[in-house]
C-alpha cells in the first residue's frame, strides 16, 4: 500500500493525472516468464486526459518496483461533463478524454 501511495503522489504532484483511487486488495492470477503466477497487489485507477498519458507513465515507471507494471486505457463512453471539465482543468487546459465515439454527455 505504502508503494501505490508513493506512485500516486508522484503522478498527482506531477499533473499526470486529476485523480487516483487505489484498490487495496486485488488478487491478480497471471502468466510470467512461462509461469503462472499469482500475487496480492494493490490496483490504482487514475483520471487524465490523453495529452497526460506519457508523463503519466514516466511517473508511474519511476517509482513503481515491477519490471512490466499493468498501465492500460480505457476508454470512456461518457460522463458528467462537470467532472470531465473537473479533470481538463486539474491537469491542464484542453485535454482530450479518452472517449469512444460518441462524445461525452453534455
Amino acid at each position: 500500500m505504502a508503494v501505490a501511495r508513493r506512485i500516486a503522489r508522484s503522478v498527482l504532484s506531477s499533473r499526470a493525472a486529476a485523480c487516483a483511487n487505489i484498490l487495496p486488495s486485488v488478487e491478480s492470477h497471471y502468466w510470467w516468464k512461462g509461469k503462472l503466477e499469482k500475487a496480492g497487489e494493490v490496483m490504482i485507477i487514475f483520471k487524465t486526459t490523453r495529452q497526460c498519458l506519457a508523463p503519466l507513465e514516466k511517473a508511474v515507471l519511476a517509482v513503481h518496483p515491477y519490471e512490466t507494471p499493468e498501465i492500460i486505457c480505457m476508454p470512456v463512453a461518457c460522463g458528467l461533463r462537470a467532472y470531465l471539465d473537473w479533470i481538463d482543468a486539474s491537469v491542464g487546459k484542453g485535454g482530450e478524454h479518452f472517449l469512444s465515439p460518441r462524445k461525452a454527455r453534455r
